[in-house]
């Protein structure tokens, strides 16, 4: 019998998607439109009317294989954020998740407040950016400051909407008082009544002239964190693209005194902590240009673990798991040779999951059950099984594990718990088991060269 669908929308820097899924978590149809970005040094900026046509086209594309649709969730990546008028209109580009234009403001920032963001605000955030535009001469007084994920949402409904939680964090919202900080507002002359309300993921937002609810969604971390299923304490979601990001679930907020944790509102209670690294799978295409990776994939399983590790950071500077500006790459052992490269590229990056999940439990987050992997990386079987290996846990690899899938998750259990409706809709398509291996000793040397030059503070 015909059911209710949901369609969950990712808005990434590449591209928008959207996914429509059922009460049981089938996948009954996607779609995808491009969308382009404008890069100058350290800015990074998209037009927010292009936005528009790509999830209108998405969505009308997937929308009429649901016999009743019933909502719709938007996800976007985290620290995007621009200026509107008071009717909703855009009055600047987005400045996207990465621009590093207002990097000189933390200084203020800090200042205002620093209990608060001494060890918490990172110089690509929103609230630098948004200083940053009020340096440009922008009046907050008569603009409002939206998240990109906000913007689509208020294109769907026809009126400017509340933010969630998630995409608040990095805008300086205290989500243990639930609120925004105003004494520290106060102190950068930023007003109040240029942020939006703020309400947990999966509030009704508003609806479409046709009457389908729009629900307040997550960041893109947290909603590929929801299409792995990882929403309880020991469950964790390792997302490997360009980048690492570790998502995980904690009863009480974990303090971290370096900066490198921080964590979102679980929308049924509790945290989400985790961290985003500077080293993924980036470097691979630094290193190895132009190169078949899925050839090298298939001979580095046949040549398996070697005695040699590459740090691999694309760029000067880590973020998590520990915080350390000056960090560069470095390698140790033999890396002669291209399939050595890579295979000490692979080792280098699960030797750095395998350290934030250790900084993670330091904190006191629950020991590691089991790991979700998503991100475009999972393509290399080999390097699931060695991730799988190092970190001595199963790995689960979930059969959609996109943020837009999270997203029609999200939108499906609102007004209901998120965790109970994933762990309905959200299949785990293989388990991968740890097995005995040889890299306990250079994994030991690895960590002592990061302390060796200082990186661990």
């Amino acid at each position: 019998m015909a059911g209710p669908a949901w369609i969950g929308v990712d808005l990434g820097t590449q591209s928008v998607r959207a996914v429509l899924a059922d009460s049981d978590g089938t996948v009954l149809a996607r779609a995808a439109r491009p969308l382009t970005s404008h890069r100058d040094g350290v800015r990074h900026e998209q037009d927010p009317q292009s936005w528009l046509d790509a999830v209108d086209s998405s969505i009308a594309e997937v929308a009429p294989q649901a016999d009743q649709l019933a909502g719709i969730a938007i996800c976007s990546t985290s620290g995007t954020v621009l200026l509107t008028d008071r009717s909703g209109r855009p009055v600047t580009p987005a400045l996207m998740y990465d621009d590093a234009r207002a990097a000189d403001r933390r200084v203020q920032i800090v200042d205002a407040d620093p209990e608060r963001w001494a060890t918490s605000m990172q110089p690509t955030w929103a609230l630098p950016k948004i200083l940053s535009l009020v340096a440009d001469g922008y009046d907050l007084a008569d603009h409002r400051i939206v998240h990109s994920a906000d913007f689509v949402a208020a294109h769907l409904v026809g009126h400017p909407v509340a933010t969630d939680t998630s995409h608040a964090l990095k805008t300086g919202y205290d989500l243990v008082a639930d609120t925004w900080p105003a004494a520290a507002f106060d102190k950068l002359g930023l007003p109040l009544s240029a942020f939006p309300e703020v309400v947990l993921p999966g509030a009704e937002l508003g609806r479409t002239p046709a009457g389908v609810p729009v629900y307040a969604g997550m960041t893109d971390g947290c909603a590929a964190q929801i299409a792995a299923g990882a929403l309880a304490p020991g469950a964790w979601n390792s997302v490997l693209g360009t980048t690492l990001v570790l998502k995980g679930v904690s009863k009480d907020l974990l303090d971290d005194p370096t900066g490198a944790v921080y964590s979102h509102r679980h929308p049924d209670g509790g945290w989400l902590p985790g961290g985003a690294s500077s080293t993924g799978a980036g470097v691979l295409t630094e290193l190895l240009p132009g190169e078949d990776l899925d050839a090298f994939d298939q001979a580095a399983r046949e040549l398996g673990p070697i005695d040699a590790v590459i740090y691999p950071l694309t760029k000067t500077g880590e973020r998590f798991p520990f915080v350390a500006p000056q960090a560069e790459r470095f390698t140790l052992g033999d890396v002669s040779g291209k399939l050595r490269t890579y295979a000490a590229v692979l080792q280098g990056v699960a030797f750095i999951e395998r350290l934030a999940f250790e900084h993670l439990v330091g904190l006191g987050a629950e020991p590691v059950r089991s790991v979700s992997l998503t991100g475009g990386a999972i393509r290399s079987g080999y390097w699931n099984q060695l991730r799988a290996d190092v970190l001595g846990v199963p790995v689960e690899l979930p059969a959609a594990p996109d943020p837009a899938y999270g997203m029609a998750v999200l939108a499906a259990s609102a007004g209901g718990s998120l965790t109970e409706t994933a762990g309905r809709m959200v299949r785990v398509e293989r388990v991968l088991e740890p097995r005995p291996q040889p890299l306990d000793t250079l994994y030991g040397e690895f960590v002592a060269e990061l302390d060796w030059r200082g990186y661990r503070g």
